[in-house]
């Protein structure tokens, strides 16, 4: 269980989880592993990779275009896990969460799926659009694994449903800190604080938060209130934007996390 094991961890050092999502396979399917290699080495605790889909409808355009760039290459979820192993082979510590959509899942099937998530080294998944009362039976498959079935909060779920996804979720708690698709702008810090904290009456899980973290400044700002902080959308701009520069591209996406974690552990 390495994500109880991370957050626990962190919690003992009095700091908190910093969390960088790339697709995987985005720019190439060769560097991705050592793109997240890269992320540890600058101050990442834990790694969300998203397999491809083609229709991602929770993400903004800079993380849709991701999607659209793997799927161009003829990348699949099969080289997702191939991405994992890989990673694995030199960390067999820094927790590491899929996301994604359910259709690929789907066509895979709950078992194969759990499977190859679990021989890959996977610890936990997302699954955007899979509500929280038809995700029984990847759980079911999830959990005897050891793998985590990481759920979304948002500004308007209801308590009802809040209690809900707390009673199904497990590994951490992913509150959307906007409303709206990921590479948000604005943060309502006064809002997300008050709504941390009234996630946290209804589960002892870490909650981490997400969209809208976009420097040192707002990630500082997420980690004095939330157990995680989960970063995207500029990474993922940062690799679209230097993606001939080769290694370098890799360099500067571990500099913005090293300017985070930095921020971070100052707060």
């Amino acid at each position: 269980m390495r994500i109880k094991k991370c957050f626990e961890g962190l919690s003992s050092e009095g700091r908190k989880g910093l969390m960088p999502y790339i697709t995987g396979g985005d720019p190439l399917l060769a560097k991705t592993a050592e793109t997240m290699h890269t992320m540890v080495a600058n101050g990442a605790n834990l790694i969300e990779l998203g397999f491809p889909f083609s229709d991602p409808v929770a993400d903004g355009p800079v993380v849709a275009a991701a999607h659209e760039r793997v799927l161009s290459q003829g990348v699949t979820l099969n080289d997702v896990f191939s991405i994992v192993t890989e990673f694995r082979k030199t960390d067999n510590t820094t927790p590491i969460v899929l996301m994604g959509y359910l259709n690929p899942v789907e066509i895979m099937g709950y078992q194969v799926f759990a499977e190859k998530a679990a021989n890959a080294g996977v610890d936990g998944v997302l699954i955007v659009d899979l509500p929280v009362e038809f995700a029984g039976g990847l759980v079911a498959e999830l959990r005897p694994r050891q793998i985590d079935i990481i759920n979304l909060i948002t500004p308007t779920t209801t308590d009802e449903r809040i209690a809900k996804i707390c009673s199904m979720a497990s590994g951490f708690v992913y509150y959307v800190s906007v409303k709206g698709v990921t590479g948000s702008h604005a943060l309502d810090m006064e809002g997300i604080q008050a709504r941390v904290s009234h996630i946290k009456s209804f589960t002892d899980l870490p909650v981490g938060v997400g969209f809208g973290i976009r420097d040192g400044e707002s990630a500082a700002a997420i980690s004095s209130v939330a157990d995680g902080v989960i970063v995207g959308s500029l990474l993922v701009a940062e690799l679209a934007k230097h993606a001939e520069e080769g290694d370098a591209c890799i360099e500067r996406v571990g500099d913005h996390l090293s300017v985070m974690r930095k921020a971070m552990d100052k707060h």
